[in-house]
């Protein structure tokens, strides 16, 4: 099998059946652009949701000390295991099966999590990377993220405005769920969809495609 090109790794990249695979690659540049903590110049990293570990060997790449990547699908946690070996940074990466958060009471400097875009019932493992019941997994990296941060230490919530733009999730529910989860912004980034359903004038939901933007929030614990 070859695998995927993901030139943000400057490599190739091998997704296993029944996980999924980074074929949109946009928000890979946000990670690849967005600033590590001022305190952190080597930080402690969790990658929550690893999928085939695409950010995780990312976050390698850029000077990460060490890596935790979790991921409830055990197909995950064996595909990301070996992409992690392929690529050379499995000594900086420990991919271990969890439900969100690994049992480590080792705090984080980044946590990264790219959780399924759409509110929604999946219909298979592949679409665990897609819909979201009730946005359950989002709402639950919100409640827990700020007491696993260091001082200093970022969230990094990467997510679609599809379902804003489908009336599926408001922008004013999302921020109500970072302030009432002890959040607050500290910054994004956005970029504009890649993918050729964007420009697909024949795709039913392209009104909505072609004005969507994935969003790199950055998340700190609001002061005390």
């Amino acid at each position: 099998m070859t695998g995927i090109e993901v030139p943000a790794l400057g490599a190739r990249l091998i997704p296993a059946y029944g996980v999924f695979a980074p074929t949109r690659d946009e928000y890979l540049d946000l990670v690849a652009q967005a600033p590590f903590p001022a305190r952190a110049e080597r930080p402690v990293v969790f990658d929550i949701g690893t999928g085939t570990g695409v950010l995780a060997a990312m976050l390698a790449q850029r000077g990460a000390a060490s890596v935790i990547a979790t991921d409830i699908n055990q197909r995950a946690v064996a595909c990301a295991s070996e992409n992690m070996r392929q690529l050379g940074v499995a000594d900086r990466v420990e991919v271990v099966a969890a439900d969100l958060w690994p049992e480590s009471a080792q705090l984080a400097d980044v946590i990264v999590c790219n959780p399924p875009w759409l509110p929604g019932t999946p219909t298979s493992d592949l679409e665990l990377g897609i819909y979201d019941p009730s946005s359950d997994v989002l709402h639950r990296f919100l409640a827990g993220l700020a007491q696993r941060l260091t001082p200093g230490g970022e969230g990094w919530l990467i997510l679609s405005d599809l379902a804003e733009l489908l009336g599926l999730r408001s922008r004013e529910e999302l921020l109500t769920h970072i302030s009432s989860a002890g959040l607050h912004v500290v910054g994004r980034l956005e970029t504009a969809p890649r993918h050729s359903r964007a420009a697909d004038a024949a795709d039913p939901l392209h009104e909505a495609r072609s004005r969507e933007r994935t969003v790199l929030w950055r998340l700190a614990p609001q002061p005390a």
